[in-house]
């Protein structure tokens, strides 16, 4: 069951759509839960490489941590080693949950892909262009939301490159 009307949706999806003006979705509710990409690709209907997994990783240059966002479908897993390379870093660890929502203003397991409360640097896995549309978090592990390909780029400005794991 799904609930579309704006004022039954948790606060956390109404600052991601006013934090985004340009998202023009649905975002909806499954009480039941989407933590898992499995849990949000069963709840939704679609294949689970149409789900969007955020990842708040923070990698290391130097003496330097920054946090920064990876977007990888659902039926893939993050490289850790690729997504430092592609920063310019030396290392890359997952956040802590504390640094997850301290980065983006969201909960881990619930991270959309965009919309956060300060700039994050995005990468995007090629491999997500697989499907259209794809399914993001929608702020709270109990929403997702579809988005194509072309906004999610226009939205999130991320850069594509091979962060999963072959």
């Amino acid at each position: 069951m799904t609930s579309s009307v704006a004022a039954d949706l948790p606060q956390a999806c109404h600052r991601l759509l006013e934090a985004v003006p340009g998202l023009d979705t649905e975002i909806r509710f499954f009480p039941d839960g989407t933590k898992t990409a499995a849990d949000a690709a069963a709840a939704v209907g679609c294949p689970v490489s149409a789900i969007v997994k955020s990842l708040v990783f923070v990698v290391t240059t130097g003496e330097e941590e920054e946090p920064v966002v990876a977007l990888v479908p659902g039926d893939l897993r993050l490289d850790p080693d690729k997504l430092a390379d592609a920063t310019g870093a030396v290392s890359s660890r997952m956040a802590s949950l504390d640094e997850v929502r301290e980065a983006t203003g969201y909960a881990a397991g619930g991270t959309p892909p965009f919309g956060y409360t300060k700039p994050l640097r995005i990468f995007a896995d090629e491999s997500l262009r697989r499907n259209d549309p794809v399914w993001a978090a929608g702020g709270t592990p109990t929403t997702v939301f579809p988005i194509t390909i072309a906004d999610l780029e226009r939205l999130a400005g991320p850069r594509w490159t091979h962060i999963s794991r072959s």
